[in-house]
């Protein structure tokens, strides 16, 4: 089948090469070069200059590509601006999606993809960085900001860069099995499904981010041990700081306050246990530092917007 990845002047790099990269695997773990033929198709000249620098030679263009594509997936670019508005692309997009059997984007290549009116009413995600663009400017879309891949019908839509090679090993899971996709992820080191969404990776980069060595063995701590006391007062007594300093130079170092850090890793961690294991909430909620269900409870609806048990429900493993 043909695999066609829609490239612009300013793509991202690995949202084409990692897509591609997934497909090529899973053709030789098949030893059949012919499971997935790759195609580059550019928007514009046939030497395209991608974001970093480094150029890219498409097999065609939206002009001169002849034949059947059975996916297509649209690669997105760091400069949302570039990628969007050309009614010829927009034109070959919206021909292309009557005729393929799924069609798809990368990180910010939603943004084309909604500009050629295929996503109204549709579920979709993107790059964590460009959801609340992308909803704000197109508001008939529902944008799932914490999804990593998400497919509505013979649409699919994936978070920021490399989230596009977790898209491309479902797509590969849903042609071949779970047996070739896990063949896949183990060859290319990955998840065969990441644990948790992008919230959860934000926390995990927040805890890398802090310029002061003590906070940042703070946040390692939590993440670390959140079924423990992790109140301010212990915090600050780990590192030898008051309590009032202990709470200004964190929030300063990680945009957030202690209490709001802790919440948000705990509530992530619960995530992925709802989505891996069939543990009753009150274990869950025990497992990621709840002694109370009705808390738990309370904070899940806060920061992820639904009830555990709705959430499980939809997320089922």
């Amino acid at each position: 089948m043909l695999v066609a990845l829609l490239a612009s002047p300013c793509v991202q790099l690995l949202d084409v090469t990692g897509p591609t990269d997934v497909f090529a695997e899973a053709s030789r773990q098949l030893g059949d070069p012919q499971a997935y033929k790759l195609r580059v198709i550019s928007t514009g000249p046939q030497v395209i200059s991608s974001s970093s620098g480094l150029r890219l030679v498409a097999d065609a263009t939206v002009v001169s590509h002849r034949g059947a594509i059975d996916t297509l997936l649209v690669a997105g670019s760091p400069d949302v601006g570039a990628i969007v508005g050309d009614e010829r692309t927009e034109g070959w997009l919206r021909k292309q999606a009557s005729r393929v059997r799924r069609i798809g984007s990368v990180c910010s290549g939603a943004f084309m993809l909604a500009s050629a009116g295929l996503l109204d009413g549709k579920r979709v995600t993107t790059h964590w960085n460009f959801a609340a663009r992308l909803s704000a400017q197109f508001p008939q879309l529902q944008v799932q900001a914490d999804a990593i891949h998400l497919r509505d019908g013979k649409l699919y839509t994936s978070a920021g860069v490399t989230a596009g090679m977790d898209l491309a090993l479902a797509l590969v899971e849903e042609d071949h099995g779970r047996d070739l996709a896990l063949r896949v992820a183990r060859e290319l080191v990955m998840f065969l499904k990441r644990p948790g969404g992008q919230s959860q990776y934000s926390v995990h980069l927040a805890a890398q981010m802090a310029e002061r060595t003590s906070i940042r063995k703070v946040q390692e701590s939590i993440l670390a041990r959140l079924n423990t006391d992790l109140s301010v007062p212990a915090l600050a007594a780990s590192v030898g700081m008051s309590e009032r300093n202990f709470s200004r130079v964190f929030r300063a170092q990680a945009g957030v306050t202690a209490a709001e850090f802790v919440e948000t890793a705990r509530i992530e961690a619960a995530r992925r246990l709802l989505e891996e294991r069939d543990d009753a909430l009150k274990r869950v909620a025990e497992a990621v530092g709840y002694t109370n269900v009705d808390g738990f409870r309370r904070a899940f609806q806060r920061c992820v917007g639904i009830p555990p048990a709705e959430y499980r429900r939809r997320f089922p493993r």
